[in-house]
């Protein structure tokens, strides 16, 4: 595979070449020049605020573990002339994956975390897109994340069996257990989703689960118990924090962001508590720190009760602003 490499950047550039990628639909947006995945969730806001307030959400099953390679293939020589490049590809497709120290041959799908594997998913699913427009239909999709809105449950259903039959002629299976005819608040999208707010204007925030994921990961962060020090604790949810908020800053939920604000300096005060550990030590810090000695002897008389003591006199020795001088990301504002 290390030999062909070289060839297979090229057929990467053959695929990204300017006369190549417009043929795909404008409402696909994953791994395209100028497109990205904000721009996806924007189009999908603007459907619901016109109205279209049931989405047709799918979900494939296992799709980069599923692609059938003689249909891609078939798909690509319709756009590829250069047959040394097709057999180049077909080679890149069919390499051998290591398990277990043993070399299985590849029979189905493309390489996981290969540049040409989101490259070669438009290819394919570009032909959905295409039957997706001739219908009218209003859809919006990022790789293999497909949404289609209209204005009824009985368009949805009808929507939902069309592309069933589309899939099925590629080969590709819907997983039927995450798949749903739905209202959009009650679904994700590209971890988004969307609120009614006054004057029925539709915005956008992030959905819960990926709410739940962000909260078990800061959660991770600040209990670990191996002897890493606080500035080692704030690097790694520095790190963390100023990626998820560069990615979830579309969301128009102000009060939320000011809640996990609160919820996050909350965990970093009870890490420095745990760190302190003896009461003596509480209390040494805290007036080191300006905090009045009787307030301090309540806190350092109560060590074992982390969680309600960080919520205590703390954030007087502990305030917002010596995380905000220690490079702790705002996510509201």
């Amino acid at each position: 595979m290390t030999s062909v490499f070289p060839f297979v950047q090229q057929a990467i550039l053959q695929v990204q070449q300017p006369t190549f990628d417009p043929t795909f639909s404008e409402h696909s947006h994953g791994f395209r020049p100028g497109r990205g995945a904000h721009d996806a969730v924007c189009e999908a806001q603007r459907y619901i605020q016109d109205g279209r307030r049931v989405v047709v959400d799918v979900d494939l099953e296992k799709f980069f573990d599923r692609v059938n390679h003689d249909v891609l293939m078939g798909k690509l020589s319709a756009r590829i002339e250069d047959k040394r490049m097709l057999g180049l590809i077909r080679r890149y497709l069919e390499a051998g994956i290591m398990a277990n120290g043993v070399v299985v041959e590849r029979f189905e799908g493309t390489p996981q975390g290969g540049p040409l594997s989101p490259l070669l998913a438009n290819v394919l699913l570009d032909e959905v897109d295409k039957e997706l427009e001739k219908r009218g239909l209003s859809f919006v999709r990022y790789a293999d994340d497909l949404n289609v809105y209209v204005r009824s449950k009985r368009a949805g259903e009808d929507a939902m069996q069309t592309l069933r039959r589309l899939y099925a002629r590629l080969r590709l299976r819907v997983n039927e257990a995450k798949s749903a005819v739905a209202r959009p608040h009650d679904r994700k999208f590209l971890g988004y989703s969307f609120w009614v707010a006054k004057g029925r204007e539709i915005r956008r925030r992030v959905a819960p689960k990926a709410l739940a994921a962000m909260k078990e990961r800061v959660r991770e962060i600040t209990t670990r118990n191996g002897g890493m020090s606080m500035d080692r604790v704030i690097a790694e949810l520095r790190s963390y924090l100023t990626g998820w908020k560069a990615y979830f800053r579309l969301a128009e939920t102000p009060r939320v962001f000011r809640d996990l604000d609160e919820w996050i300096r909350h965990r970093l005060r009870l890490v420095q508590l745990k760190q302190w550990k003896r009461g003596k030590t509480v209390y040494r810090e805290m007036r080191a720190r300006g905090v009045r000695p009787d307030l301090a002897a309540r806190v350092a008389g109560n060590t074992r009760s982390w969680w309600r003591n960080a919520s205590m006199a703390i954030h007087v020795a502990l305030p917002t602003s010596c995380y905000d001088r220690a490079g702790v990301p705002r996510l509201a504002g």
